[in-house]
């Protein structure tokens, strides 16, 4: 696993030590909910309070039994008194396991948001220092006509928007208990006793359930993961593209001393965001597994679990790592506005075609008669590097329709540029002022 590059907090949530501190904290809950019942007695309900699991008893213990439940549960009871009948009472294992993962899931979820909301700053503080930065915007990788680079990461600022709320969403969706017993009857364990325990987890309880937790919601958790790492994919791609050396218009951190190449010492290799790009691709891999994971034998059968086990923590370390990474990439992102200028001119023009051609149907022409104006000198253009504008202007049939000066006119960057700040108004960056961080609604 990638463990060893996400976030303290990350991995706490998936140690051994949190996981089975969660089944325990689920088995007390449901101690305290049958002593409320009247069930356990308050004396047993004072010791079982202390009650704690030894992970080496419990290692030995399931080298003989082969079940990680019954070996926790008796490293429990083995420090307890006749009072560690009570644990386990009415449950079947998946009852803790299903449940304590829930929670589980939520830490982890909280964490995630901590890092789409500071990722999410950061696209913002970008936007709004480069929303006048122009370049040109491309089209199956080929010039079309410009944008900006705000504008660019302002509409990647709100796709995270849009993922933070989805990850809300799926959060929502596992946010469920289930103490219902072997196959969900509550034959075993009272359906108020369920309540009592989700309601002290501050977990909803599944208004119906089997001997599990359904795992359609947990697909819905890990493929929204997935998605969420697929925008992140989509960023560092683009950004792997605008730093090829033909190109140039950005490139992410390089720290002095950092070598792109054991043979090549010139090179900047942008490989951040190949990291990205490659993670993506194993997190998009488990949610595949997680949607086989729903349909399962009868009540329950146990194929989900082995998978779940490296699924379920692999996609929350890998989705944690690659948002903080590139949260780093956009923080240290260098940008070249002049090489992005130099780009732009370097078709010589040819960027204004659809303006030529849109003022040519002005003026009476057919769609189709203007557009082969206007193409038959474009191809020119780039055939033979030749400038657009002079092109025009030496082809009568142009200037039988448009002047000169109609025509110089028709080549101004501002035309398109000219709703860049109704387009950050509508989204509500226009006024986000980057000391105080603070954005300002009209």
């Amino acid at each position: 696993m990638i463990d060893r590059y996400s976030r303290p907090e990350m991995k706490r949530v998936w140690s051994d030590e949190n996981k089975y501190n969660k089944w325990l904290e689920v088995e007390l809950a449901v101690c305290e909910a049958w002593a409320e019942e009247g069930v356990i007695p308050q004396d047993d309900m004072v010791k079982l309070r202390q009650a704690r699991y030894d992970h080496v008893r419990m290692e030995e213990i399931f080298q003989r039994t082969r079940h990680d439940v019954t070996a926790f549960l008796r490293s429990v009871t083995d420090g307890l008194g006749d009072e560690g009948r009570w644990l386990h009472l009415g449950l079947t294992s998946s009852d803790v396991i299903d449940t304590a993962l829930s929670l589980q899931l939520v830490e982890a979820g909280q964490v995630l948001s901590e890092d789409i909301d500071e990722l999410c700053q950061c696209l913002k503080s970008a936007a709004i220092t480069y929303k006048d930065t122009q370049m040109i915007g491309r089209t199956h990788g080929v010039h079309a006509e410009p944008i900006t680079f705000g504008l660019k990461l302002a509409l990647w600022w709100t796709e995270m928007e849009r993922q933070r709320e989805r990850l809300a969403q799926a959060l929502h969706s596992v946010r469920v208990g289930k103490i219902s017993g072997a196959v969900g009857t509550h034959a075993t364990v009272s359906p108020q006793v369920e309540e009592r325990v989700c309601n002290r987890l501050g977990l909803e309880a599944a208004p119906v359930s089997n001997q599990i937790v359904q795992r359609d919601r947990h697909a819905h958790f890990v493929t929204t993961l997935a998605l969420i790492a697929a925008s992140l994919e989509k960023f560092a791609t683009e950004i792997r593209s605008l730093q090829r050396t033909e190109v140039r218009e950005v490139e992410e951190p390089f720290g002095e001393g950092q070598t792109g190449s054991s043979a090549m010492p010139h090179k900047r290799n942008p490989e951040l965001s190949e990291r990205v790009c490659g993670l993506a691709r194993l997190i998009r891999g488990h949610s595949v597994t997680a949607l086989e994971n729903v349909a399962l034998w009868h009540e329950r059968d146990i194929s989900h679990s082995s998978a779940e086990r490296l699924i379920i923590p692999d996609s929350c370390l890998a989705l944690d790592y690659i948002l903080g990474l590139f949260t780093r990439i956009i923080r240290g992102l260098r940008v070249y506005p002049e090489r992005m200028w130099q780009n732009m001119e370097s078709t010589h023009g040819l960027l204004f075609s659809q303006r030529v051609l849109l003022a040519l149907i002005e003026k009476g022409i057919s769609r189709e008669s203007a557009y082969d104006l206007v193409q038959r000198n474009a191809m020119r253009g780039w055939d033979e590097e030749m400038d657009f504008r002079e092109l025009l202007k030496s082809d009568a049939d142009v200037t039988s329709y448009l002047s000169p000066d109609e025509l110089n006119g028709l080549f101004d960057y501002g035309y398109y540029l000219r709703y860049i700040e109704e387009t950050f108004r509508r989204i509500g960056l226009l006024e986000y002022n980057l000391t105080t961080g603070q954005i300002a609604v009209e």
